[in-house]
């Protein structure tokens, strides 16, 4: 089960969109499109493209950048006693493989297209060059969700990983593949406008490579963060997927080539001399680096040049942990997904789960309410899992009801 795929819910007939894998065993699922709720992966069936034609219904096919429509479920509707369309302008036949050959020996790389179609709006003339390079693309699924895509609109094939930055964990990879050259990736993620406020900084690494080529690349690296005085004037039509899309560019300094006598050579020893001075700080890079419109520097980098501080000594967490929303942030006043909430209450777990085994304490009750169980019975998989906790059983039902669980530690 991957990102993207199309999904039934085994206890209705909903259907919905994996928008996230939230770890082993919960994914993310879109119904409609919009609305999103955590689902066990047992508890949800792949919907397989074969079923529309056994069924008589139209299945959809998402591919790169697909817009799948606002509602769906409409691949559920019986579409065999519709109406005829009412008859419209003929579509331009598709080139033959010759015609396609053709084209691509005349105009170099990229798709041929029929006589006569020279893209929306301009008959008969040519179509505006759409810009070179690697393109970070936010295209729309529905209203509400917006796929993140990759586009590469060079002659290159490009190496890329795809990573998450949040407030809560500092980076999560994501995606990790080869895309060819003039094409585009399946959605990598999906993101909500309604959680605009909360969406994560995304990280793309980025590899040119040519097969047989002269130079190898240099390793590009982009930050993007998103902010409402930007990202609205930031749709314009993409390359490669011919859609309109968020599009934001990801290697507007191309990467260095190498030449291939520098790779050859060995690194000198660095000489046991005086300790380097600490380098000076460049207020505009630093300024450009938080607003998310620099590349990001590479872990190691950032790692190295961070001072050394002493650790931090580990405070025991209480006896009795509150996951409940209005505990963990008594003064909240935005609004979450049920997937942000349920992020956030087990990164609280996790963290206090990890004090408390580093402090030797013998147990610890989490009080996670009853609510639809989906809570409880993520808490109880990691528990099991851990080889350092003795036991864990359903705290005082007397205080607690059915909505704690008490852990015992070794």
């Amino acid at each position: 089960m991957n990102v993207g795929d199309r999904v039934r819910l085994l206890t209705g007939t909903e259907e919905g969109i994996v928008t996230r894998l939230l770890d082993s065993e919960l994914v993310e699922v879109a119904i409609d499109n919009d609305f999103t709720i955590p689902v066990l992966r047992r508890e949800v069936v792949v919907v397989a493209q074969e079923e529309g034609k056994n069924f008589d219904r139209a299945a959809p096919d998402y591919g790169p950048g697909q817009t799948p429509g606002k509602n769906a479920n409409a691949s559920k509707k019986d579409k065999s006693k519709r109406p005829a369309a009412s008859a419209g302008p003929l579509r331009p036949p598709q080139p033959s493989l010759q015609e396609a050959l053709a084209a691509v020996a005349s105009s170099g790389a990229g798709v041929a297209k029929p006589a006569g179609s020279n893209g929306p709006g301009i008959p008969g003339g040519k179509q505006p060059a759409a810009a070179k390079g690697l393109f970070l693309a936010l295209v729309h699924q529905s209203p509400e969700l917006l796929g993140v895509t990759l586009i590469n609109n060079t002659e290159a094939d490009v190496l890329f990983t795809y990573g998450e930055e949040t407030a809560a964990r500092p980076y999560r990879a994501l995606a990790a593949d080869k895309l060819g050259p003039k094409a585009s990736t399946k959605p990598l993620s999906f993101l909500h406008l309604k959680d605009f406020e909360t969406w994560p900084a995304v990280v793309f690494q980025l590899l040119p490579t040519r097969l047989n080529g002269d130079a190898a690349y240099e390793l590009l690296t982009k930050r993007q963060a998103f902010k409402a005085s930007t990202f609205y004037s930031s749709q314009h039509p993409a390359p490669v997927i011919g859609k309109d899309a968020y599009l934001f560019q990801l290697d507007e300094r191309a990467a260095a080539a190498i030449a291939p006598e520098t790779l050859a050579q060995e690194v000198p020893a660095a000489p046991a001399a005086a300790p380097a001075k600490p380098a000076g700080v460049d207020a505009a890079a630093l300024k450009a680096q938080l607003s998310g419109d620099a590349p990001a520097k590479p872990a190691a980098v950032v790692a190295a040049a961070a001072p050394t501080k002493p650790a931090a000594a580990i405070v025991a967490p209480p006896h009795e942990v509150d996951l409940h929303l209005e505990a963990l942030r008594p003064d909240n006043t935005e609004e979450l997904s049920n997937t942000a909430i349920l992020r956030l209450q087990l990164d609280a777990f996790e963290d206090t789960l990890s004090r408390a085994l580093a402090t030797n304490m013998h147990e610890i009750v989490f009080i996670h309410g009853m609510g639809n169980g989906v809570l409880r019975k993520e808490i109880h998989r990691q528990l099991s899992r851990n080889k350092d906790i003795k036991f864990f059983e359903d705290a005082r039902k007397e205080k607690f009801g059915f909505g704690a669980t008490l852990v015992r530690l070794k």
